[in-house]
């Protein structure tokens, strides 16, 4: 009788949004927790953000990555997985999940470097994913954040009085969204 082949480890891609996330917000405090786990998708320029170039990053990251993929979305990060799958939906069967932490509202903001993202597609996603809201996030409504969670067949969250979920909202390394990222984890088939 032969062994099963070994778990091969999951990859967490890790996407902050419009003008990347800081050394103190929860994403860059994951990605230095655990670098062997979780990996930053650079994008080449995080304040001129171009749906087409951040979109092409993403598939490069996935395709390059070494097992199944648990994606880890921020805001703008948010906006591109749904761009990403919405352009190619083929392209997200090594996505084994995504965790979307308070996607934006780009088609309510007035930031023009941001207009080119609109409108927010809104095509289910082919992988498990939750989508988690602060009730008073100032880029999203909890019912807008709820409507994309629908849309994308998401289990949605909302965190109560946190804002954008950004270092602003003092999580440190959010040790709610490792507990959210888990229960995620839980739920996906290859991971």
């Amino acid at each position: 009788m032969t062994a099963p082949a070994p778990a091969r480890p999951v990859d967490h891609l890790v996407l902050p949004g419009y003008q990347d996330s800081g050394p103190a917000h929860w994403q860059s405090l994951w990605v230095r927790a655990e670098p062997d786990s979780f990996r930053r998708v650079e994008q080449a320029d995080w304040d001129h953000p171009q749906p087409g170039d951040w979109v092409a990053t993403l598939d490069r990251a996935v395709a390059a990555a070494r097992g199944p993929v648990i994606l880890v979305a921020h805001s703008l990060g948010c906006v591109t997985v749904a761009h990403w799958v919405a352009g190619s939906p083929a392209a997200a069967t090594r996505v084994a999940g995504a965790l979307l932490v308070a996607p934006a509202d780009i088609d309510t903001t007035e930031v023009p470097e941001l207009v080119g993202f609109r409108p927010v597609p809104l095509r289910r996603l082919p992988f498990p994913s939750t989508v988690v809201a602060g009730s008073d996030d100032p880029w999203c409504t909890p019912a807008r954040a709820q409507s994309f969670a629908t849309a994308w067949g998401a289990r949605f969250v909302e965190l109560g009085p946190y804002g954008h979920i950004n270092s602003d909202s003092g999580l440190g390394s959010w040790p709610e969204g490792r507990a959210l990222l888990a229960e995620l984890t839980a739920r996906t088939p290859q991971a």
